[in-house]
């Protein structure tokens, strides 16, 4: 497994140089463990950003800070998380923004870590990985990828991260420990699902297309589409409290995430997952755009 992780890396993330890899049991314990694995006293979460980051420093009883995506604002820390594409925003990072942080993580010798989830499912833009862009020079540099997403294995809890190599031993040494090996049996289904491309292509299309549908119908009922260019979800806004948007669209049968959910820049959005069948999409698509004419 660990070798069909290494191929992956290097063909698909562009990874360069000496790196390691770790087997996750699914990429959430690792994002809620890694504050305490390491013993961060301050982490540097987005300020719209997945909430397990955030609690994965309470839990490790370090500071979260909230920071803007520019890592040269960024103050010191112990840890430094980064999402690209993002949840819930879909936001892709730019080239500048990695190298920036890159940069960062070499001057403040601080681990900082990509959580590349979403990465195989870009929409306008092609998202590429932080490690295509160290030179491979991957000291202080991790990427988390998850076949949760990728491979629609979400109840098998596969994930694995990949990176310096000192710092995977380091956490290796810590989860052994405590138990979190991944069994054999999921071991051989991530190979399988690393080894093919063709259900990954196909299930891309599937979201982006469920992505042109729902979008119109949105903009038909005064939604703005912020982002949204990659991922599995669309984040939009009317101007209004998200807790309004979602009552808005619970009337039409329609449930959302209001985007409070992560952080108070995301008060005025909503989270739509396209994760519903096709024909449920194009249900709620319908009603929206029905809900116009009443």
């Amino acid at each position: 497994m660990r070798d069909a992780i290494k191929k992956w890396a290097v063909h698909r993330l562009g990874a360069s140089g000496a790196f390691d890899v770790l087997p996750l049991i699914g990429s959430k314990e690792f994002v809620a463990w890694l504050p305490t694995f390491l013993q961060a006293k301050k982490v540097l979460i987005p300020k719209v950003a997945y909430p397990t980051y955030n609690v994965g420093a309470i839990i490790a009883g370090a500071e979260p800070v909230t920071v803007d995506l520019d890592a040269q604002s960024w103050p010191d820390s112990d840890l430094a998380w980064i999402n690209s594409p993002s949840n819930p925003t879909g936001r892709v990072h730019t080239e500048s923004e990695l190298k920036a942080a890159i940069n960062y993580s070499h001057l403040h010798n601080t681990p900082v870590v990509s959580d590349e989830c979403y990465l195989e499912f870009g929409d306008s833009i092609e998202p590429l990985s932080i490690l295509s862009y160290t030179q491979g020079q991957n000291s202080n540099i991790l990427a988390v990828h998850s076949l949760s997403k990728r491979s629609s294995m979400a109840g098998y809890r596969g994930a694995f991260v990949i990176g310096d190599e000192s710092l995977i031993k380091k956490i290796l040494e810590i989860r052994k420990h405590a138990g979190m090996m991944v069994p054999l049996p999921i071991q051989h289904a991530m190979i399988d699902a690393l080894s093919d491309d063709t259900h990954v292509v196909a299930q891309r299309a599937r979201y982006n297309n469920r992505r042109k549908i729902l979008v119109p119908a949105l903009e038909s009922i005064g939604f703005r589409i912020d982002h949204s260019e990659a991922g599995l979800y669309i984040w939009c806004t009317r101007g209004e409290d998200s807790w309004k948007s979602v009552e808005t669209l619970a009337n039409l049968g329609i449930l959302v995430t209001p985007g409070i959910f992560y952080g108070a820049d995301g008060s005025e959005h909503v989270r739509i997952a396209m994760t519903a069948t096709d024909s449920a999409i194009n249900d709620a698509a319908a009603r929206i755009t029905a809900s116009k004419a009443q």
